[in-house]
């Protein structure tokens, strides 16, 4: 009897423990967009992309933008300690202190980080993240007036975080980022007149998965294979599968 009673108990156990994460799994990702990339008009990008994700999947989101041209101050960096992933969008903003320290601690914690174009030089105060974290090399762009082709490295047209996503132009100019970290996987590169180079790769940093795409003119967002990508990128960072977009 009293073993029955046993198994009984750990057969519950298990049940609760398979509910649990059931439930986890069935939770809204909880994505916190950080903006500051003015050049780019982040702000609006973002929030278009805020948008597409919460009509298509199961996505909250949770911001912390600029407000107007203050690059050295940037409100809502407390969504950062409960979100699931950050996406990162700024341009040689010159925080410090606390704010500083936020998005340090966040980026060494080993958790999932997707960046986006100008988080190669996101803060002008840690210009080493390009390296450091996302494992980049930016060394500038090339011509502003050269159109970019897109296109997927053929070894990884099926990676899942590629679904949906077909080869387009893009009118940003293509950044030089020739000699990334040897850890990076490259999934897509950039062509222009002047130069072909890798735009969009992962790699781990400290146990946590890093996604970063050179991509992100504005017109990029108008883009569905750049919006499948996002969020392909962002379900992948926090260890989720990415899903087909489905209008909730």
């Amino acid at each position: 009897m009293k073993l029955r009673t046993q198994l009984i108990r750990c057969a519950l156990g298990f049940a609760c423990m398979f509910v649990v994460s059931v439930a986890r799994t069935a939770e809204p990702l909880k994505v916190c967009l950080v903006s500051g990339s003015l050049e780019y008009e982040s702000n609006e990008s973002l929030a278009t992309l805020q948008k597409y994700l919460e009509v298509n999947y199961d996505v909250r989101c949770s911001r912390a933008f600029v407000e107007g041209e203050d690059i050295k101050n940037l409100p809502g960096l407390e969504n950062l300690d409960t979100c699931d992933v950050m996406l990162l969008f700024t341009r040689r903003l010159e925080i410090d202190g606390e704010q500083l320290r936020k998005i340090k601690d966040y980026c060494n914690s080993g958790r999932p980080i997707v960046g986006v174009r100008t988080a190669s030089h996101a803060l002008q105060n840690w210009l080493a993240l390009d390296k450091e974290v996302l494992g980049g090399n930016y060394k500038g762009h090339y011509s502003n007036d050269l159109v970019t082709e897109v296109r997927i490295v053929e070894e990884e047209q099926d990676d899942p975080l590629l679904a949906g996503v077909t080869p387009f132009r893009s009118l940003g100019s293509l950044y030089k980022n020739k000699g990334i970290s040897s850890d990076c996987r490259v999934l897509m590169i950039g062509t222009s007149p002047e130069s072909t180079d890798p735009i969009t790769w992962t790699r781990m940093h400290n146990g946590g998965r890093v996604f970063y795409t050179s991509l992100g003119h504005q017109q990029d967002f108008k883009e569905e294979s750049f919006r499948r990508l996002l969020a392909n990128a962002l379900h992948w960072a926090a260890g989720r599968e990415p899903q087909s977009p489905q209008a909730r």
